[in-house]
């Protein structure tokens, strides 16, 4: 699935997009799936354990900015996670052995109205011992400089693990002017739906609003090697293992020198980025 110079975009730049990974029955499927559990909203007046609403959002106009742990929410999620050419693109960069770390994230931008994403790196959220972990986006929709596109900064996976936290608490988000961190070379992703973007667990990267009509839809998985071990702990051996999608587990983790910074004290607001970030003073994208 990926060519040498795919690879090598990967390796120095920390992302890469491959067009045309799922085929258009399966897109469509995923679509579907997706959409029923949006319906779900209706009615609610908060928060689930299963949906982030938007800020807009009303009982009767249900907006929805986020479904958490997709995986869990229907079987079709747990044959994405699974999916052979997505574990084909996956081998070539961290090996044949690949652990989903937990239930993901379906990151719903609505047409004019969807939330930005404020510049972060996903490591300082869940360091490991080893840096063989990564993100998967799974597009939903065609993704481009109009609809709030995924933003990288190429060549920061190789830099340091900046600062998430906020008067003394983890926010899950860089003030990049404080610690002075230049995003001016910052690239925009773009795609067509069934296409993925994969981007290593250091890269600094974020989104901004969403100002088009039309809405980008986001399945997004991490995955890591399974000799990578969360620096969290695990809690449960049997659960860990269970979110093995490719190849066989180990108890003999892999450990490299790697920059950490813990994230405690745990964010202010639970629940996911979006609510973790409220506390950032200096947000970069305007709302």
């Amino acid at each position: 699935m990926l060519t040498e110079r795919q690879v090598d975009q990967y390796k120095a730049d920390g992302y890469v997009v491959v067009e045309n990974v799922l085929g258009v029955d399966t897109l469509s499927q995923l679509r579907q799936v997706t959409d029923g559990l949006v319906a779900e909203a209706y009615g609610l007046t908060e928060h689930t354990s299963k949906l982030d609403l938007d800020p807009a959002h009303t009982p009767e106009n249900p907006l929805v900015r986020r479904i958490k742990h997709p995986y869990f929410a229907h079987p079709f999620y747990q044959t994405i996670a699974a999916y052979q050419p997505i574990m084909a693109v996956l081998s070539t960069l961290i090996g044949e052995d690949i652990r989903l770390r937990t239930g993901g994230k379906v990151n719903l931008k609505l047409a004019g109205d969807g939330a930005a994403v404020e510049w972060h790196q996903d490591w300082a959220f869940y360091p490991h011992t080893n840096q063989d972990v990564l993100a998967v986006g799974i597009l939903l929709d065609d993704m481009g400089s109009d609809n709030g596109p995924l933003l990288v900064l190429p060549g920061s996976h190789k830099g340091p693990i900046y600062d998430h936290h906020s008067q003394g608490v983890f926010c899950g988000a860089i003030d990049v002017k404080q610690q002075s961190v230049d995003v001016s070379e910052a690239r925009e992703l773009s795609g067509s739906a069934g296409a993925i973007t994969v981007h290593h667990a250091r890269l600094v990267h974020g989104s901004a609003v969403n100002r088009s009509s039309r809405a980008r839809r986001i399945l997004f998985y991490v995955y890591a090697s399974c000799d990578a071990w969360p620096l969290m702990g695990v809690s449960d051996l049997d659960e860990f293992d269970g979110m093995i999608v490719h190849g066989n587990g180990t108890l003999r983790p892999r450990l490299e020198n790697v920059p950490v910074r813990m994230p405690l004290p745990a964010a202010s607001n639970q629940g996911s980025i979006y609510e973790n970030q409220r506390t950032l003073k200096n947000k970069y994208f305007v709302a």
